[in-house]
C-alpha cells in the first residue's frame, strides 16, 4: 500500500502527517526541526512513501536537502496556490499537514521549483548584494535630504558614493550634531560600497564560467550583474514549457480574470520571481538609453500609452529574448526581437 507524507513546517518545529492511498490517516506527529529526528521518524514508512510534500516556507532549504539526500521524493508545496475551505470551524497544524498529504495523493498539489542545491548559495549571494544596494540607496537618500534640509544644497549620488575621497565632510558646516550624523552615514555608505564590490568580484568570476552568461551579455541593457542574476534566478530554463510561462514567472504579463469575454477582476500580479522582475526592469531602463532599436520600440509604445506601460512592454520583450538566448544557447538577435 502506498503512503503519502506531508510536513507543515514552522520556525522551531514541524508536524509530519502520513496517509494511505484511501486517504486514511496513518499518523501525525509534532517533531523538532532536526533532520535526523525527522529521518528516524520516517524510517518505518520509508519504502512505502510515494512522496513527501513540504510547505514552501522561508526556511525549507535544510529540510528538503536532508530528505532528498535520503533518497525521498520531495514535493515543494506552493502556499500561494493552495486554499483550504474558508468555512472550517476548526483547524490545526495536523489538519494542515493532512491537507497537504491529501492534495499530494490526489495529484493536485501546486508545486514550487526546488532550486538546485549546488548553485543556490551563489543565487543567495546575489540577493544579498541586492539587499545591500537597497540599504545603501536609502542611506544616500537620507544624506541628500539632510544636506538639502540644513544647507539648501543638492549633492549627487556619485558624490556621496565616491569612497576614495571624502567629499562630504567639508559641506557639513560646523554644528557637531549635523557633522556626526553626516559622517556616520557617509562611513556606513563607504563600508557598504566596499562589501558590494567584494561580492560583485566573486559573482563575476563564477558567473562567467557558465555559457549562458556570455550570450546574455549580448542582449541590450544586460550587463554583468544582470546577466548573472537572470541566469541564477531562472535556474533550469527547460522547466518553462513555453516563453509565455517564463515571461509570466518574471512578472511581465498582466494579471486579468476573464469570464464570458468580460473582465471579472485581477489576480495576484506579484505571483512570480521578484528578482527577475527587477532585473528585466533594469535592463529595459538601460536598453532604451543606449540601444537604438530598443529606444525606438519604447518610443512607439510611448506614443500610444503611458510611460509605465511602454517601459513594461520593453521589459517584456527583453524577458522573451533572454528565454530564447538561454534555451537555445545563442547570442541576441535584434532582428527577431523587433521584427
Amino acid at each position: 500500500m502506498q503512503l503519502y507524507g506531508a510536513i507543515d513546517l514552522h520556525a522551531n518545529n514541524n508536524v509530519f502527517a502520513i496517509i494511505d492511498e484511501t486517504g486514511k490517516k496513518i499518523i501525525t506527529k509534532k517533531l523538532s526541526n532536526d533532520s535526523q529526528v525527522i529521518i528516524n521518524f520516517i524510517k518505518p514508512y520509508r519504502h512505502d512513501l510515494a512522496g513527501i510534500a513540504v510547505e514552501s516556507t522561508y526556511n525549507w532549504y535544510w529540510l528538503v536537502d536532508a530528505l532528498m539526500d535520503e533518497g525521498c521524493r520531495v514535493h515543494l508545496a506552493n502556499p500561494s496556490a493552495m486554499q483550504k475551505y474558508s468555512g472550517l470551524k476548526h483547524s490545526t497544524d495536523s489538519h494542515d499537514a493532512l491537507w497537504l498529504a491529501e492534495l499530494l495523493k490526489l495529484g493536485i498539489l501546486p508545486e514550487g521549483y526546488i532550486y538546485p542545491k549546488e548553485t543556490r548559495p551563489l543565487r543567495d549571494l546575489l540577493r544579498k548584494r541586492g539587499h545591500l544596494v537597497r540599504v545603501r540607496a536609502s542611506l544616500v537618500i537620507s544624506l541628500q535630504s539632510a544636506m538639502s534640509r540644513n544647507f539648501g544644497i543638492r549633492v549627487t549620488n556619485n558624490t556621496i558614493r565616491y569612497h576614495k575621497e571624502d567629499r562630504i565632510r567639508s559641506l557639513l558646516g560646523d554644528n557637531e550634531d549635523i557633522v556626526l550624523a553626516g559622517i556616520s552615514t557617509k562611513e556606513t555608505i563607504d563600508f557598504l560600497t566596499l562589501q558590494i564590490k567584494r561580492i560583485e568580484s566573486v559573482i563575476n568570476k563564477k558567473g562567467r564560467l557558465l555559457q549562458p552568461y556570455q550570450n546574455l551579455l549580448t542582449a541590450p541593457g544586460i550587463g554583468k550583474i544582470l546577466a548573472v542574476t537572470i541566469m541564477f534566478e531562472t535556474g533550469h530554463v527547460e522547466r518553462f514549457a513555453k516563453v509565455g510561462n517564463y515571461v509570466s514567472y518574471c512578472r511581465k504579463v498582466a494579471s486579468k480574470w476573464i469570464s464570458n469575454e468580460k473582465t471579472k477582476g485581477k489576480g495576484n500580479r506579484k505571483n512570480g520571481n521578484k528578482y527577475l522582475s527587477w532585473a528585466f526592469s533594469e535592463a529595459a531602463l538601460h536598453a532604451r538609453r543606449y540601444h537604438e532599436a530598443s529606444r525606438n520600440f519604447y518610443n512607439r509604445k510611448l506614443n500610444k500609452t503611458n510611460v509605465m506601460v511602454a517601459h513594461n512592454a520593453l521589459a517584456h520583450k527583453l524577458a522573451r529574448a533572454a528565454y530564447y538566448i538561454m534555451r537555445d544557447n545563442v547570442p541576441f538577435d535584434e532582428g527577431k526581437l523587433y521584427a
